[in-house]
């Protein structure tokens, strides 16, 4: 029996000895940087908002309980990506989108006090250059996360958008800060990032007509996500991101499941 237990024990070690350990999974506490899909979630002025129909709810005849329902909602809405598609045609859908964009290393360029004196405030290419200089250059294949601080104000539409009014007339009446074009320029002809987001309706600011940085960012597919929340849990650097779409084929976007994993 001892030699059976030694040759048994022989046999497993030779087995872990001969299979490399795979690499560690981000190991900290998690935070959610998605909003809630339901009722309140807040949409552009132009897009339908997030239902939920029960199909079904409750004990069957076969006495065991049982829950389903269908959904809708438009691709732009709550916390969600854009894929470059969505200003860049012939660009990566949400299905191609490589997923070693949406996982990576976060930083956050913190404008919550330019934010809050002015809605309309513009992410400048100081900014970025302000952040290098305290910490560093962005690395390659790094998530740039924008904290406006108007994620406190979800759900009140108008507080959040500008604006509460509904359809065409909504979208001339939107304020809320957003990625200067030329810092977007700046980003993407000095920096190799994974992916940008921020925790406002666009990564362009409210009262955008053209999209310009939305336009410069998905011409070299660099996917955005927006609609982010609790960015002010992150550290400057140091936290990880994964950012993991529903996976809709052609999509011009999706529901994204956003999560940071602290230091």
């Amino acid at each position: 029996m001892k030699a059976c237990t030694c040759a048994l024990s022989l046999v497993m070690l030779i087995s872990a000895c001969g299979r490399p350990e795979p690499p560690a999974f981000p190991r900290g506490e998690l935070v959610d940087l998605s909003h809630t899909y339901d009722a309140q979630t807040i949409y552009w002025p132009t897009a339908e908002g997030f239902q939920l129909r029960k199909d079904a709810e409750g004990v069957t005849p076969a006495g065991y309980y049982y829950a389903a329902n269908s959904l809708f909602t438009s691709e732009h809405g709550g916390t969600h990506i854009d894929a470059p598609i969505h200003f860049a045609q012939g660009h990566q859908t949400v299905d191609k989108i490589p997923l070693d964009r949406l996982i990576g290393p976060a930083v956050v360029i913190d404008v919550t006090k330019e934010s809050d004196s002015n809605a309309d405030y513009q992410v400048t290419t100081g900014d970025l250059e302000r952040f290098e200089n305290e910490h560093g250059a962005i690395a390659d294949d790094t998530i740039v996360l924008i904290r406006t601080g108007f994620s406190r104000r979800w759900p009140d539409a108008t507080r959040y958008l500008g604006t509460a009014t509904r359809g065409e007339e909504g979208a001339k009446l939107l304020h809320f800060p957003g990625l200067h074009p030329d810092a977007a320029k700046w980003i993407v002809a000095n920096r190799r990032i994974g992916a940008i987001g921020i925790d406002t309706a666009s990564i362009d600011y409210g009262q955008s007509s053209l999209f310009e940085s939305h336009r410069i960012l998905y011409e070299r597919d660099v996917p955005a996500f927006e609609n982010l929340t609790a960015l002010e849990r992150l550290p400057v650097t140091g936290a990880y991101v994964i950012a993991l779409p529903m996976k809709i084929g052609g999509g011009s976007g999706a529901p994204l499941r956003a999560v940071a994993v602290l230091p």
